[in-house]
Order: C-alpha cells, then structure tokens, then sequence
C-alpha cells in the first residue's frame, strides 16, 4: 500500500507540475482552482503524456489571451479568419515594394539628364586687373572679386570665369604666363585665391578659369632650360635652323604671327630660332612632345585639386604645326612675297587645327574627367577658337561617343559691327544648325578680346541685346559690365603694342559715381574710368526701375524659373532687316513665349499673320519698357521702336514644333516634356 501511495503522490506532482500557465490573469481564484476529479483520467494521460514528450498539447477550446506561448499562437494563426488578412498584407507589400521599384526605374529611363551646373544659368567673365581694386594699388585683384561676390549672386549667376591671373611679364595682359602654378602678385596670393574658391562655393557658385596652354612667357623656367638644351626641356619647344646675320634673320619659311611680321625669331643663347604664334615674347610649346603634354595635365592637375570647377582653354587651334614647315598660300598670289607681314594675308593651313590637335584636346577632357566623380562636382571645359567658321569650331563639342569641350565658346554675336534681324537670325540658325544633336548652345555679346556691346552697335541695343541673349536655348555668357551698358574707353598712349580695341573693353568696373567709379581708392589706376561712370554706374542703376541692370535682373529670373527658356524648344518664326520673331515652348505646357525684338528702325509688325489662332490680345511678359511689363497688346499691330524688345505670353495648345510648317526651323538641345500632373519632366513625348 505504501508503494501504491508513493505511486499516486508522484503522479499527483506530475499532474500539478503540468498545469497550462495562462499567462497574466485578472481573476487570482483561477489559480486556485482544483482540477475536475471526473476528469483525472484524462488529466493522468494528459500529464504523462506531457512528461515523455511523445504528444502535442491540446488546445483545444482555450481562448485567445495576451502573453499565451508560441504553442498556442500557432493554433489560431492557421485559422481562416487570422491568416488570409495575413496574406493579403504580405503580398500587398511585396506589389508596393515592385511598384515602387518599377516606378523608380521608368522614371529614371524617362527622365531627361537633369541640367548641369554651366547650363542652369548665366556664367559671369571677370577680368580681374580691372574689376575690384582691395588694396588701394589701382589694380582690381582676387580680394576685390571676394568682396563682390553678392553683386554677381544679385545677377542670379550661377558660374564665375575668371581671365588669367597667372605669374606673368604683362606681355599680352597676362597671357605670357611664367609659372602656371602662380597667382600674380599683382592679384593676390595663392591664400588670396583659395579663399575665393570656398567663398563661391559657399554662395552655391561654380568657378572657371582661363588656361593658355599653347605657349608660355619667354622667362618661363622651361624656356631658360631649352634654350640650353638642359635634358629633356630641349624640345620643350619649336626650333629650328635659321639664317642670322648682321642683324638680320631669314626664318626657315614665311609664317607669320597673329599680330603681324614672320613668327621665327632667332635666339642667341641656342643659335636657333623659335617659334612663335603670338608675341617673340611667348614662344610655343611643342606639344608633339610627350612630356609636354603630361606637363601640361599636371598643371590641370593643380588647379583642379585647389577647387576650380573647370576651365577655358584659349587658344587651342594653335596646339599643333605641320611638320614639314611648308610656306603657307598667300590670299593674294599677285602680292610680292617679302611684302606680305599681316596674319590676314595668308591662309592659315600648316599652323592651325593640325590633325592631332582634337586628340591632345580630348586628352584633356580625359584628364578632368579623373576629378568629376563625386557627384555634383562635374569638372567643365570650354574651348575658345576664335577666327574660325562655325563648322569648324563646333567640332570642338567632339564626336558621339567621343567627348571633347562642354562647348566652344561661341563668339559670332561679338562680331557684329552692325545689327540687323537678319544678321541675328544667320548667327542664331548656323549655330543651331551646325551643332552636333544633343550638344548644348552657349550664346555671348561681349568679351575681353572684342569691342564693348554700347561701342560697337550703340546704347540703344543694350537691353534688346540682353534679352535676345535669355530668350535664346543654352547658356548666356556675360562680359563684367555688360549688364550696365558699360562702354569703351578713349583710345590712350601705352608703350607695350598691343591691340587697342580689345584694350578698350577692359576699363575699370564701374560701381558708383565717387572717384574711380568706386573701383578703387587710388591716385591713380591701371587704366583710366569710362567718362560716362557719373551715370553708367550699378549704384545709380539699383535704384532706376528702367534700367539696364534691372531689365537683366528680371531677364536672369524668368530663364532660371520658366522651363520654357532653360528647357524649351526654339522655333522661328520670321526675320527681316528690322526685326527677329522667335518662340520658346515646351511639351506639356500649354503656353508659349513670343519673343520679338527690333535691331532695325520703328516698325509695325503684326503677328497674327506669323501664328494662326492667335487671339486679339496677349500679355507682356517683359519688354526692355519697363512701363509695358504685364500690360496687353495688339496682336495685329505691335508697334517696336529701335532696340526694343518683347516677351509675349500666349496660352495655346497648338505647339509650332509639332506643325510640319515649323519642322524645319525649331531646334532644341535636350528634348523633354512636362507632366503637370507628377510635376516632373520626361523623354517620351
């Protein structure tokens, strides 16, 4: 019996010891309760069952409650009610996760390459000896720019270009450099110029500047050593045998330099004579030398870890020379050769875009390419070859899947001496025409080696100028000065030779009327003040409402907020000697901007006979009257008087660009569309 008893209060533990822990309860009696003795039985195999582990408990008929085990869960997760809601959130999930992805990927198929920094907005030409003056010394410097870098952030500019401001013996104003890796006193420090990259860069702006790789200053450390024949700088540069005598040299053929006279002068020290493109003070660099062009890479090198966000390589026609020194054609074979000493009077063939130059060109692109990784830090290159027909500098853009400059820099408005629509038209359609698809347009009205915009065509086509160069596609490039209607100098006296003109459109920036045009603090400076500065000033400007530096304020606005202008097709629609009539448009939008300007005398125009459709009445937009702005006008007699310009606002539906009449004459850089409804721009219109 007392085995038997033994027997019983073990299997009394067991049975106590296998109770189901429900979990937190609110009700304590429930613990206390004494299981049903009619169901010990059950209990027994239960709990036997329990301790071998041979079966699954049965929980069956519990109710779910807060805390239960995983045993439990287990069973109601299986049921209908609990697991089909389960499913459908899982696999609700799953399609957002691949709708969000394909979603992702067509947006990104679709969407057109976003804009890069040079082609968001107006880029800024700074010469920089004639801008700001910061130590009182009569030359503008690196300091000088500093200090005015809210003026150009006011313009809504978004690149600063910056000229040459390297080591040089002024030959040439700066483009006879002797040490590319320094800033010239004259300008600063290298400290000077480091922090006017990070002060740039801290108002959202980019900065490009010159680079002149074609030759160098005769007092450059390479020309010293190669004159010597030290090493490898022996053929740093072009020599060759010539004939020297009394004074005399006979060069080895009749090239001649771009500022007139034979391009061989004869070197004492070497006993050979070298060439040179420009002045006998900048010797060219021989660029069929390899270790000139890693030379030259190095220096990009340089300045592109110092922060610079791209350059402007001048010159670049004239990297390369045949080999075979041939004498060039003359343009007049009838002339007697020993007289013919002007660059105009031969053709330029054996000293010019060489086979190979694209290539070294290319090498560089390739160069800036190593520091245009990190994003938004995409290195820019402009190209200058001036004095080239349009077909030959837009090869500069490079090839389809070759590529060489962002864009040559394109000049032809500059060289407008007189205007007319149709000149106008011809510069903007050869352009258009010429560049290769999918290249972006760049469009400039002043520079440092032409004639001021006021000097050349008059004060009355400033504004009418300026807005042509908004309204057009790609990027506006804008010569300091040009935004006030700045004009040139008075011809005056200096005792170096050089060319007068170009020396003329480099007078001091004009900021308000004190002394100096507020330029700088000195007695006297580098060259003097336009007379007109009293009222051609920014300060009298900020202040006018009609003013040329408020109409370029309003005009840089509208092309960085109106897709339009920064994104739109451009269509013509009619010139004559008077006038230019264009529209910008955009897939999506159902609006369009007439652009007409006026470059001849008053005239009548009416556009219902360009455009069908056309309503009576539509609205200015902007107009170089600032009176005008926002006001109405008849559509069948718009009335321009000379240099007058207007954008005008037409709501339509009817694109030109789709018509099969306006095929032929609208152009367009990247093509995009707008969906109004994503407020996002798209490729497959």
């Amino acid at each position: 019996m007392a085995e038997d008893k033994s027997k019983r209060d073990s299997i009394g533990m067991n049975m106590k010891g296998c109770q189901t822990n429900n979990g937190f309860v609110h009700n304590e009696d429930i613990l206390e309760q004494t299981p049903d003795t009619g169901s010990s039985a059950d209990n027994l195999q239960h709990s036997t069952t329990s301790i071998l582990g041979s079966q699954e408990p049965d929980f069956k008929g519990v109710q779910p409650y807060a805390g239960m085990p995983k045993e439990v869960l287990f069973q109601f997760s299986g049921q209908a009610r609990y697991r089909i809601p389960r499913e459908i959130l899982f696999w609700l999930a799953v399609a957002s996760v691949l709708v969000l992805i394909a979603a992702t990927v067509a947006i990104i198929v679709l969407s057109p390459k976003c804009l890069d920094w040079w082609q968001e907005g107006p880029m800024y030409q700074i010469y920089p000896r004639s801008f700001k003056d910061s130590n009182k010394d009569g030359n503008g410097d690196l300091k000088g720019i500093q200090d005015k870098l809210d003026y150009i952030t006011a313009l809504n500019v978004k690149t600063v270009w910056i000229t040459s401001f390297y080591k040089s013996s002024l030959k040439d104003f700066r483009y006879g450099v002797e040490d590319f890796r320094q800033v010239d006193s004259i300008f600063g420090t290298m400290e000077d110029f480091e922090n006017l990259v990070a002060a740039i860069h801290d108002k959202g702006l980019k900065l490009i500047i010159d680079f002149i790789p074609n030759h160098t200053s005769d007092k450059h450390t390479w020309f010293q050593l190669s004159r010597t024949r030290t090493g490898k700088y022996t053929d740093y540069y072009i020599w060759h045998d010539c004939t020297h005598e009394n004074g005399t040299t006979v060069p080895p053929n009749n090239w001649l330099s771009v500022y007139g006279n034979s391009s061989w002068h004869f070197d004492e020290v070497r006993n050979q004579c070298y060439f040179h493109q420009f002045m006998k003070e900048q010797p060219d660099l021989n660029f069929r030398n390899p270790d000139v062009q890693e030379e030259i890479k190095e220096i990009l090198r340089f300045w592109l870890t110092k922060g610079v966000d791209g350059f402007s390589f001048d010159a670049v026609k004239f990297l390369l020379e045949a080999k075979h020194l041939r004498d060039e054609i003359q343009v007049n074979k009838t002339q007697i050769p020993d007289t013919v000493t002007q660059y105009s009077e031969l053709y330029h063939d054996f000293t010019t875009t060489q086979v190979g130059m694209h290539d070294i060109v290319r090498s560089f692109r390739q160069t800036m390419d190593q520091y245009s990784t990190e994003p938004g830090r995409y290195r820019f290159m402009g190209t200058e070859a001036y004095a080239e027909t349009i077909d030959r500098t837009v090869m500069y853009y490079g090839l389809p899947f070759i590529q060489e400059a962002d864009f040559p820099f394109n000049n032809y408005l500059t060289m407008l001496d007189t205007v007319s629509g149709n000149s106008v038209y011809e510069v903007i359609t050869s352009w258009m025409e010429n560049m290769p698809e999918g290249k972006w347009p760049n469009w400039m009205i002043g520079g440092p080696d032409s004639s001021r915009l006021t000097s050349r065509l008059g004060n009355e086509y400033v504004n009418v100028m300026n807005m042509l160069l908004f309204t057009l596609p790609g990027t506006p490039i804008t010569y300091y000065g040009e935004e006030i209607g700045m004009g040139n100098i008075v011809a005056i006296n200096l005792n170096e030779s050089y060319d007068t003109n170009t020396l003329l459109s480099k007078s001091p920036m004009q900021w308000d009327n004190s002394s100096n045009a507020g330029f700088s603090e000195a007695s006297h400076t580098w060259l003097p003040t336009n007379s007109d500065y009293h009222t051609v000033n920014v300060d009298v400007q900020k202040t006018q409402s009609r003013s040329a530096l408020k109409l370029y304020q309003d005009l840089s606005l509208l092309h960085a907020n109106e897709l339009l202008l920064n994104r739109g097709w451009f269509c013509h629609l009619r010139n004559d000697s008077h006038y230019v009539v264009y529209t910008r448009e955009l897939d999506g939008i159902d609006r369009i901007f007439i652009v007409v300007l006026n470059f001849g005398e008053s005239t009548l125009l009416n556009l219902q006979n360009m455009i069908s459709g056309l309503p009576a009445t539509v609205r200015i937009r902007l107009s170089t009257n600032s009176a005008n702005k926002g006001s109405e006008v008849d559509t069948s007699g718009i009335f321009l008087d000379k240099g007058e310009g207007l954008i005008l606002e037409h709501n339509t539906k009817n694109l030109l660009h789709r018509q099969t009449a306006f095929r032929d004459r609208c152009f367009v850089s990247n093509r995009a569309c707008y969906s109004s409804v994503l407020n996002i721009l798209y490729t497959s219109c």
